[in-house]
């Protein structure tokens, strides 16, 4: 059965919908409610039936609906003057909105749930650490997590959060606990469909190597592979860890990693002109937002680093 990209954005979009109102479960249920929303029989989904011509109305689909464009792959990085180039300091933004109402949250009695959505919504982007790790049986894993941020460059350091299940370990969490290695690979355009598909929940068996179609290349010093369509890939042993618990709770609830970068490898052709840093525009990296949303990097400003020495004097003409 062919589905187009147009009605398949539109299914997503009622499935998304579904979850932001509280609605979990498997995929299946999710599709299932759907359907339900949209009275199709029993016999319309479990048969399989083909989708509806063009010419019926499909009650899965609103009429309505934007058909989403497609993305435009050939769109370079963009750099532009900053968002107020006349800025001078001591000045109030234009946009200062002092007479809207802001809801407040009192996290303290706020779920696991909802806080996930607000903070995942609000704290963006966020890059995403694409981790490669093998268990102690010899098992690999590949899974994205965008609780994640370089720590320091002295030494060398990223961090990467698990957030931890009732149910079941994180198997990525539980390798790197074991064998101290994991390699972290950052995510470009041109596969991050590939990525998301290591982010479903399987069986610890599983390879997500097979399911993503990715390609494993072989480390220099640590045994998880790296990720050959990533265009930067880090080498990392795990230098230290701290398991959280909820206040007033001995349940672990999520785990912080710090990794200890070994090597790094930056392919040539994303390197800018100095061949020593990395051209964003050639990289073009995937960020995480909230929901399902991810996003692109295509426009870019600059703004200069502020020396003391020509600011303190206006620093003392704003204090009068």
């Amino acid at each position: 059965m062919s589905l187009n990209v147009g009605r398949l954005q539109v299914v997503t979009r009622n499935l998304r919908h579904l979850r932001g109102r509280g609605f979990g479960g498997s995929w299946d249920s999710r599709c299932q409610a759907v359907r339900a929303q949209s009275t199709l029989t029993s016999d319309d989904t479990h048969n399989h039936s083909p989708l509806p011509s063009t010419s019926t109305p499909d009650p899965i689909l609103a009429e309505d609906e934007p058909v989403l464009p497609e993305l435009d792959k050939s769109k370079p990085l963009i750099y532009t003057q900053p968002p107020n180039p006349l800025w001078k300091p001591g000045q109030r933004s234009e946009n200062e909105k002092s007479d809207v109402k802001r809801k407040l949250w009192n996290m303290g009695d706020t779920t696991p749930r909802d806080a996930y959505k607000l903070m995942t919504s609000a704290i963006v982007p966020r890059p995403i650490a694409f981790v490669s790790t093998i268990s102690s049986e010899g098992i690999p894993n590949l899974a994205p997590f965008s609780y994640f941020s370089m720590v320091s460059h002295n030494p060398p350091m990223i961090s990467v959060s698990f957030s931890l299940s009732k149910w079941r370990p994180k198997d990525t969490r539980e390798n790197i606990l074991s064998t101290k290695q994991f390699t972290v690979n950052m995510i470009s355009e041109s596969f991050v469909e590939a990525a998301n598909a290591t982010s479903v929940e399987s069986p610890a068996t599983t390879d997500e190597w097979i399911l993503s179609g990715l390609t494993p290349e072989p480390s220099i010093t640590v045994k998880p592979p790296l990720v050959q369509e990533s265009a930067i890939n880090f080498e990392c042993e795990l230098y230290s860890f701290q398991d959280i618990c909820a206040p007033n709770s001995s349940r672990i609830t999520t785990t912080v990693m710090l990794g200890l970068i070994k090597h790094v490898h930056v392919r040539e052709d994303v390197l800018d002109e100095s061949g020593e840093t990395v051209d964003p525009g050639k990289l073009r990296p995937v960020s995480r937002l909230g929901g399902i949303r991810y996003g692109r990097l295509t426009d870019a400003f600059e703004l200069p680093r502020i020396d003391w020495s020509n600011l303190g004097g206006v620093y003392n003409g704003l204090l009068g």
